[in-house]
């Protein structure tokens, strides 16, 4: 039996208000073609907000669902100029919505200008007419380190600041992390919790805590613990 969302704010979350937050995600390197049209299907089948697939799957056909993809994903080693052509590829191909991973060992020596750089890159890349998310991998950063990775994100021009690749050995999302990025951009940009979230209690938390959007590999079981109708 599914786990039942505790209530966050005045009242509980209903499934839909969650459907419309989730990233349903399939990015395991040993997908298959099948694999990527279930996931396509499972994502219509929920009416979730997007279907976030790697990078060399698309173009994909999929009515009624944004198309997310990934850059630079999952180390973030990789030259920015990299990115921003793995991304312009991407929107030309039909994404409306990329997640870039920065590189964490720039922002873990403090060299926040480097990271700045990396995402104005990948920004200019892709142009202005898709979104982009930019993966800063909370669970490896010092609070600090946060912050200030949040803030080199909305100078360089992105949508959102996203937790985690979910590859990392690290971890994935906390509220802790959420909650300082929510402080550091101050509703300007958008939040994405990603990584390890594997329960409506959990995904409830990290909404309650500033996320607007979450991606999920597991939608259903999630969404299976929200109620039809807010009580």
């Amino acid at each position: 039996m599914a786990d039942t969302a505790p209530e966050s704010g005045t009242r509980a979350l209903t499934r839909g208000e969650v459907a419309a937050m989730i990233d349903h995600t399939l990015l395991a390197p040993e997908a298959t073609a099948a694999d990527v049209a279930a996931a396509v299907d499972e994502a219509r089948q929920l009416g979730v907000y997007a279907v976030c697939l790697s990078p060399a799957v698309l173009p994909v056909r999929a009515p009624g669902l944004v198309v997310a993809t990934v850059a630079g994903f999952p180390s973030g080693k990789h030259h920015s100029l990299i990115k921003g052509s793995e991304a312009r590829l991407a929107v030309e191909q039909g994404a409306a919505e990329v997640d870039m991973v920065i590189d964490v060992g720039a922002a873990l020596a403090g060299d926040y200008n480097a990271v700045l750089a990396d995402i104005v890159t990948v920004r200019e890349g892709m142009g202005d007419q898709a979104v982009l998310k930019v993966i800063i991998e909370s669970a490896a950063l010092p609070d600090d380190a946060i912050t200030q990775v949040c803030r080199a994100a909305e100078r360089a021009g992105a949508d959102f600041v996203k937790t985690s690749t979910g590859f990392h050995p690290a971890g994935g999302a906390s509220v802790h992390a959420v909650r300082l990025m929510a402080e550091a951009v101050g509703g300007r940009l958008g939040i994405k919790a990603s990584g390890g979230i594997r329960t409506a209690a959990a995904a409830a938390e990290l909404v309650a805590a500033g996320a607007t959007r979450l991606g999920l590999s597991r939608s259903r079981d999630v969404l299976a613990g929200f109620p039809e109708v807010s009580s």
